[in-house]
């Protein structure tokens, strides 16, 4: 029996070096797009990455970040050296990258905080709804995805080397392309995670 496309997509993070289609990116986008969102606001905003010098660009901005970081932390040299090298190569060998904002633009405003906190994590979750959907319309496309969070600890650095609007949050880095590797995946027992009542 064949697989649904939920149960069959695996984070992948070695690509061919493939281009991915112009026309096929867009129906990513598209994807995305049909989200669920909080007030049907869709505050979800996308950065679409292909050219090497951008790739390059980013990838040497956030690990120099993320040496700092790991610097303040005492991580070992040799450690940080490795991190950063990953980061590196994971940014510049896709194909293609779709970097995933939101904004609160469009969404409600409130005088008190908690208010302005909900609103503003309804934001935030309707944005990953987008970027699942994003993922999943990869799989069926044929291609590999993988979902960094990387951007959430420098989104001053990513919003100034992409040149982003102020109101752009940094909220993930998706790389895309053909698939070069493949994965399994386990699961812990569903009755570990869940409470009938």
């Amino acid at each position: 029996m064949k697989k649904s496309l939920l149960l069959s997509r695996r984070s992948i993070r070695r690509y061919l070096p493939d281009a991915v289609p112009d026309e096929l990116i867009e129906r990513l986008l598209t994807a995305a797009t049909y989200a669920p969102s909080a007030h049907n606001r869709q505050p979800w905003r996308f950065v679409v990455m292909t050219g090497a010098e951008t790739k390059q660009r980013l990838a040497l901005a956030m690990g120099q970040q993320l040496r700092a970081d790991l610097q303040d932390d005492q991580t070992p040299d040799h450690i940080i050296a490795q991190d950063v090298a990953r980061s590196y190569q994971r940014i510049t060998k896709a194909p293609l990258l779709i970097l995933l904002c939101l904004t609160m633009a469009d969404m409600d405003s409130y005088p008190d905080p908690m208010r302005q906190q909900h609103e503003w994590l309804m934001a935030v979750q309707s944005t990953a709804m987008a970027g699942q959907n994003l993922l999943l319309a990869a799989h069926e496309a044929g291609l590999g995805a993988c979902w960094m969070c990387a951007p959430l600890f420098c989104p001053a650095v990513v919003r100034q080397t992409l040149a982003l609007p102020e109101d752009w949050q940094p909220q993930a880095l998706i790389t895309l392309g053909y698939p070069a590797e493949t994965k399994t995946k386990t699961r812990h027992p569903l009755s570990n995670h869940v409470f009938y009542r």
